[in-house]
């Protein structure tokens, strides 16, 4: 046989090797259940608070929040605007936002107006970073006259820290949250093929439903907590060591912290 043939012959080969071995990954689930000591009890949702923040590109917003203990679950969108039913690329006057549900007993909502003045620089106009644009302004999104207030009051707070510069932040009662594309919810952990592995291969609702998800999208971010991001990685390497999933082992997702 010619080595023109052979190289053909042997590049085929190849390409049905890594069909099958993706069509294998694809295929393996592991059981949901979490035990009681990764997750706390189920919370009622009527007991959840929703929370909406936009502080910059709503990848990294999110990941700011999921790895909070008391935060249930995140999901990122457009809010703040005027046009009806907005996209990534046609949001109209609207700003990339994070919802944030929460259980009121076990963070605060003054908790979270913390870590949204620490997680980014409220003086900035119109953007974050290298994103610029008006879709990266800082806004705190209220739910009554209560949480105005609240907002009001820590806004001023944040601002005695600056005598030379000006904090822009809005503050806006919550119209309606326009939820993102699926590409966009769990941004960060959607770039971390082992971990979604680890979870099970999720379909996408059950992703965006996960509280481990909105967990690990922090923890893929490096945003987690100093003490509970290298919890998270110490416990994946134990996994990771002992072979998974080469070696059959049937670790479900709760395994990871």
């Amino acid at each position: 046989m010619s080595r023109p043939v052979s190289l053909v012959l042997f590049l085929f080969l190849l390409l049905l090797l890594l069909t099958a071995a993706a069509s294998f990954v694809r295929s393996i689930r592991f059981p949901n259940r979490l035990p009681d000591t990764f997750v706390p009890s189920p919370v009622d949702d009527r007991a959840l608070k929703i929370a909406v923040f936009a502080l910059g590109s709503f990848w990294r917003s999110e990941a700011v929040f999921g790895c909070l203990d008391g935060v249930v679950r995140t999901s990122v969108g457009y809010c703040g605007g005027s046009k009806p039913n907005p996209t990534y690329r046609s949001l109209g006057n609207h700003a990339e936002c994070v919802q944030v549900e929460y259980d009121p007993t076990l963070i605060s909502y003054e908790d979270l107006l913390d870590i949204f003045w620490s997680s980014h620089d409220s003086r900035q106009v119109f953007g974050q970073g290298p994103d610029v644009g008006n879709q990266y302004r800082s806004i705190i999104f209220t739910n009554g006259t209560k949480e105005f207030r609240m907002a009001s009051e820590s806004k001023e707070k944040e601002q005695t820290k600056f005598k030379s510069s000006i904090v822009t932040t809005q503050i806006q009662l919550l119209g309606i949250f326009y939820p993102a594309e699926p590409e966009h919810q769990k941004f960060e952990l959607k770039q971390n093929g082992i971990l979604l592995l680890m979870m099970g291969n999720l379909q996408e609702e059950e992703l965006q439903k996960s509280s481990l998800a909105a967990k690990l999208n922090s923890y893929a971010a490096e945003l987690c907590p100093p003490r509970i991001q290298k919890n998270i990685e110490t416990k994946i390497n134990n996994i990771l060591r002992k072979g998974w999933p080469l070696l059959g082992g049937a670790y479900n997702a709760a395994q990871i912290l």
